[in-house]
């Protein structure tokens, strides 16, 4: 039997993710709410004590307000007391206000 020819390496087209984000219509406007999330948890962090910070993370934005994801239920106890600091900090910075929901997400490590 005779080995196959060898074939010619395929060029690589790889595409970082947020360019490849921003050419789709549908998926540009994702990526948008993505990059306003995690803005607005960056002006927002001045408003969380230091040891809560590193258990918080942003969650999804869209036209019923904004998700903190909290990774214990006691971090986001904490955190929902938080709640008129960030609001009143991101309403300094220019923010427009929306509605924040707390949730607890923990990651499962498999």
């Amino acid at each position: 039997m005779k080995p196959l020819p060898r074939r010619a390496p395929l060029p690589r087209l790889s595409v970082p993710m947020a360019d490849a984000l921003a050419g789709h219509e549908g998926l540009g406007s994702l990526l948008q709410r993505i990059q306003a999330s995690n803005a607005r948890l960056a002006a927002a962090g001045a408003a969380l004590p230091a040891g809560l910070a590193a258990h918080v993370s942003a969650g999804p934005l869209d036209e019923n307000g904004w998700t903190l994801l909290a990774r214990s239920g006691s971090a986001a106890a904490k955190l929902r007391q938080c709640l008129p600091g960030i609001q009143q900090r991101l309403a300094q910075q220019g923010w427009p206000e929306v509605a924040i929901r707390v949730k607890v997400h923990v990651s499962r490590e498999v």
